[in-house]
């Protein structure tokens, strides 16, 4: 897996009007760091639905002004690539806030293949490069690493006959992700870094999770879960290294909710596009708040007119451990 070096250079604060540097990440000084999540947008260049991903971005990025972008898949899904890229790239761009990509099902079905796009949008001066939509990206406290967010290219389809249609994070991902969670665990004392993960494609998880009783589940699910059919242990060995605390993943148009599973909330972003793909939910984008020294983080759902829904924090809104205190059975 890419590894992504954050310097320790400069205080940037989440609200500041000044550019940040795509190499110096870092907590600000209230301890905030701030992600926006854009997934599926599913750009048509030349459509005037389209427009509305445009204003939905503009907005939100006017509004919550991030530390970072991350783009979780299927941006476009039309030719020409490279204009379609260009049109929605450059929106966070101008922005001067750094964004990652990492592709969804959709991205390289146009005219540009795969390792081509990645290569492509290296060009945006805010870009955090990666050549195969893998990478580890550091949070600075300043001094030191502070937190990491893993990205992972979720593989579009299955390649065996067989298992199902969607693709799944291969064992090589899987471990070079182990070896950069053990560096870094090890680099911290031995004690696993508060961390995200994101990608397009859900994992099984979300599906055994969704159709679990008493599962604790918030938000919007108009939709079955479209995950592999083939659990290659991701989301096992994310519990076992004890670092992710969330997974933020895209896929599922008409899904944007949270469910807390076996430690990990395991959550949808909110469709960012236009009316160019099949969806029944109001444009948006996920934001992510996590905090400097702790495992938690705030979560909700800004939409395109400005609102806010399904605003949790992790992990206190999905537990409900009051009966620890109770002397007698209910």
């Amino acid at each position: 897996m890419k590894t992504i070096l954050i310097g320790i250079l400069m205080l940037l604060g989440a609200a500041s009007a000044v550019a940040k540097d795509k190499n110096d990440l870092r907590f600000n000084a209230d301890g905030d760091f701030k992600i926006v999540q854009f997934t599926d947008v599913h750009y048509r260049y030349g459509w005037e639905a389209s427009k509305t991903a445009i204003e939905n971005m503009t907005k939100v990025l006017e509004t919550e002004k991030p530390d970072l972008v991350v783009f979780t898949g299927d941006v476009i899904c039309d030719k020409p690539a490279g204009k379609g890229l260009d049109e929605v790239l450059s929106v966070v761009d101008s922005f001067g806030v750094p964004f990652v990509v990492t592709q969804g099902n959709h991205d390289d079905e146009q005219d540009m293949a795969h390792e081509e796009i990645y290569t492509y949008i290296q060009k945006y001066k805010n870009n955090i490069p990666t050549s195969t939509g893998d990478a580890t990206i550091e949070i600075s406290d300043g001094n030191k690493t502070a937190a990491a967010l893993y990205i992972f290219d979720s593989n579009a389809y299955a390649q065996i006959k067989g298992l199902g249609t969607y693709g799944w994070i291969t064992l090589d991902q899987i471990n070079a992700y182990v070896a950069e969670s053990k560096r870094l665990t090890e680099a911290n004392g031995g004690t696993p870094l508060p961390a995200l993960a994101f990608f397009h494609i859900p994992l099984p998880e979300f599906k055994e999770a969704s159709m679990t009783d008493g599962a604790h589940l918030i938000g919007t699910r108009r939709e079955k879960v479209c995950s592999p059919v083939l659990n290659s242990g991701l989301f096992t060995a994310m519990r076992t290294a004890g670092d992710v605390m969330g997974v933020f993943v895209g896929h599922d148009h008409n899904n944007d909710y949270t469910v807390y599973w076996q430690g990990i909330l395991l959550a949808y972003g909110r469709y960012s596009g236009g009316n160019t793909i099949y969806n029944n939910l109001r444009a948006g984008a996920r934001v992510i708040v996590m905090h400097k020294g702790e495992r938690t983080f705030d979560t909700w759902l800004r939409l395109r007119d400005g609102s806010v829904i399904d605003s949790t924090v992790y992990p206190a809104s999905y537990i409900n451990d009051d009966w620890k205190d109770r002397k007698e059975p209910i």
